[in-house]
């Protein structure tokens, strides 16, 4: 499938009536996993679990390293792959094209709460980055007006979300995301304010379900480092139960 069939299988499944399902993965081995399931439709990156994983804290990884890392899972698939590349880093636009090089059709990259009008500017790089090497690349802006608007109240939160995302989507973005734990009445603010199959939402404890978000009009659903942190709570219970004179278990599948 080339570059172009796997952007647009993404654009289309962000646009469906069902709510897309992505479980991020860091490495190669993790990606194959994901993939091989028939239910798995596209491939999402966990930048924070990809920095992890090279010892580095969330929003810590060099822009080299994070491509090396975005680079094994794309090759490690046949699915359309969106990348979560933190900020975009120095020069958004450059980020992007040095991804769609690697062959990755869509990206999560985070305002971080700079200025309004910066933060748009910085959305606009990146579609024209991409436009430029004729990829309709499914940038999933992220706002984070929620999680880092602590000293102000839910509300101005809320409006700053909205606008926000309106901006980001009439520069071209796909979607918004909107990370937090996000309420019944929240999430559906948020999509009226921001569009009916535009908002995107990450599966964090406490959180709605996917089949509810759907329901409120989101069109997808990520789940960032929780799946790696289940994945090593695993790892680090196995490992208590051999010192304690366990085994492995009999049923074990042979995944990697």
């Amino acid at each position: 499938m080339s570059i172009h069939d796997r952007a647009a299988a993404l654009k289309n499944l962000h646009e469906a009536p069902e709510i897309l399902r992505v479980v991020n993965v860091w490495d190669a081995v993790s990606a194959k996993v994901i993939a091989d399931l028939p239910e798995t439709k596209a491939i999402a990156t966990a930048g924070h679990s990809i920095a992890a994983s090279f010892g580095f804290p969330d929003g810590g990884m060099p822009l080299d390293t994070a491509l090396a890392g975005v680079k094994t899972i794309v090759d490690a698939v046949e699915l359309p792959v969106t990348a979560d590349l933190d900020d975009g880093y120095d020069e958004p636009g450059e980020t992007i094209r040095r991804a769609i090089g690697l062959g990755v059709v869509g990206a999560n990259v985070e305002d971080r709460l700079r200025p309004f009008d910066e933060s748009v500017a910085r959305v606009r790089a990146i579609i024209a980055a991409a436009r430029a090497e004729g990829v309709d690349f499914q940038l999933n802006a992220r706002t984070d007006a929620i999680v880092r608007g602590r000293d102000r109240s839910p509300e101005e939160n809320l409006a700053d979300a909205i606008e926000r995302g309106r901006a980001y989507l009439a520069e071209g973005a796909a979607l918004v995301f909107v990370p937090g734990i996000l309420d019944r009445d929240t999430t559906l603010r948020l999509v009226e304010g921001i569009g009916e199959r535009k908002v995107s939402v990450i599966g964090l404890p406490g959180a709605l379900s996917a089949s509810e978000y759907e329901s409120l009009g989101v069109a997808r659903i990520s789940y960032g480092p929780l799946p790696q942190r289940v994945a090593l709570r695993a790892l680090r219970d196995l490992a208590l139960d051999l010192q304690g004179d366990g085994v492995i278990p009999a049923d074990t599948p042979a995944l990697n």
